[in-house]
């Protein structure tokens, strides 16, 4: 369908992934796909609108079009959950790890808008993951992990297609990601 795009939201655990996903659907009224986890659910998530929570056998039953094993978890994202979202409006968002990213860049192509937080200090991580509930030995792990280290820079092979965001300061961010919208509004009704 013409004028469908999918904002891949991706960067480092902690960098506000999910802060602009809710900011996307509250300010601008566009859906996040929901994936699917069968790591165990934080406090006040909710199955089916935060993640799908699975066990590995219910997981592994999905049509996706991209999963990962994140800190001994198994993610991952499916065609029907993206259909979902474009039902409800020709915009939707989804946050991925950058190796997920890089999958629906290359599956979409140009219908994916790419944007990559970064934070300048990455203690501002760890400080977010305890605030936001993780505990101390998941915090440990997510550290620890190559997926980690990984996400905290670009992939060279998105690169080209990135919009960086800085999330040090979310009022800056917010900004940006507002200036981001207008662009690719603009980009839609000249297609």
């Amino acid at each position: 369908m013409t004028g469908q795009r999918l904002f891949v939201i991706t960067g480092a655990t902690g960098s506000g992934k999910t802060t602009v996903s809710h900011y996307l659907s509250q300010a601008y009224n566009i859906p996040r796909v929901v994936t699917h986890t069968t790591r165990p659910p934080r406090h006040a998530e909710t199955n089916g609108v935060d993640y799908y929570f699975e066990t590995p056998t219910t997981f592994a039953m999905n049509h996706f079009i991209e999963r990962v094993t994140y800190a001994d978890y198994s993610y991952g994202s499916s065609h029907e959950g993206l259909a979902k979202a474009w039902q409800k409006n020709n915009f939707a968002s989804i946050v991925l790890d950058t190796k997920g990213a890089a999958t629906y860049v290359k599956t979409l192509g140009t219908r994916v808008v790419l944007i990559y937080l970064m934070v300048d200090d990455p203690k501002v991580l760890v400080q977010r993951l305890s605030q936001r509930g993780d505990n101390t030995k998941m915090i440990a792990q997510r550290l620890a992990s190559q997926e980690y280290q990984r996400d905290l820079i670009i992939p060279a092979a998105l690169k080209k297609a990135a919009h960086v965001i800085i999330n040090d300061d979310w009022q800056q961010a917010k900004q940006q990601t507002d200036h981001l919208m207008t662009q690719i509004k603009q980009e839609v009704v000249a297609d």
